[in-house]
């Protein structure tokens, strides 16, 4: 804008030094005064003794915003999205783009007091910060750290630390950027260490048991099964000579006679 400012100030002065035309008036290349071309258009044809100023509008893509005695219009602003812009109002003949902020920037650069020409982030906060401010399209975000016993790992909200129950152990403190960790106490993990060893001392003693008792009667078979194969044995009748009892009566007899 103040280019602009300068151009339209000056070029009468290098055009014609000394020549002072009335206001609405610009001076040619010949030293005379012309009346000056409205907005949204620019000069065609100097003005002459015969015919005032001619004037032609601004093409799609330019502009003029106010009375000048200038040849060419000036060139539409473009609004850059990927620096954070957008175009909050668009071209026209006489007037030039307004550009605001995206969301999540803010402007570094005023134009015409209107529009924004440069954008910034907005400062992201910190791991163990939090917002305490908002940014907005004309101020940075505020960051404040997280108090004592808090913590925040986006930088958005600071969390309270986790707090662990009486059968817990803490296992890794906090910080501002960390919570608490808590685990099992390693006095309840030996709790269940004297329940098997109850458990594997009676399947080991029922176990015993049975074996002894399975042993026990194996033994008890097999002497029945000797006395039983053993007494048959002397039952048995001899085939090598006539029983004891008749021997012992044909003694007796042969005594007698």
């Amino acid at each position: 804008m103040l280019l602009r400012l300068v151009v339209f100030g000056f070029v009468p002065f290098f055009l014609a030094p000394g020549l002072c035309c009335r206001l609405k008036e610009y001076a040619t290349s010949d030293s005379q005064c012309c009346p000056m071309c409205h907005e949204g258009t620019v000069v065609r044809r100097d003005c002459t003794p015969q015919s005032g100023t001619r004037c032609g509008p601004c093409m799609n893509g330019t502009f003029m915003n106010q009375p000048n005695g200038l040849i060419n219009c000036f060139t539409c602003t473009t609004c850059d999205h990927g620096h954070g812009l957008f175009a909050y109002q668009s071209c026209s003949a006489t007037t030039d783009t307004v550009c605001h902020v995206l969301h999540g920037y803010l402007c570094k650069g005023l134009m015409d007091h209107t529009g924004c020409s440069l954008a910034q982030k907005h400062t992201r906060c910190a791991a163990g910060q939090r917002i305490k401010e908002p940014g907005t399209s004309r101020t940075d975000t505020v960051c404040e750290p997280c108090p004592s016993g808090y913590f925040s790992q986006d930088g958005v909200n600071c969390t309270d630390w986790n707090v662990c129950s009486e059968t817990e152990v803490h296992v890794k403190k906090g910080s501002l950027s960390s919570d608490v960790v808590c685990g099992t106490s390693s006095r309840h993990r030996y709790y269940c260490i004297p329940v098997i060893l109850i458990f594997t001392i009676c399947v080991l003693l029922i176990g015993g048991l049975w074996t002894r008792e399975c042993i026990s009667r194996c033994q008890k078979g097999q002497e029945r099964r000797a006395i039983v194969e053993g007494g048959a044995m002397r039952t048995m009748p001899q085939d090598d000579g006539p029983p004891l009892r008749n021997q012992v009566v044909s003694l007796h007899l042969h005594t007698l006679s």
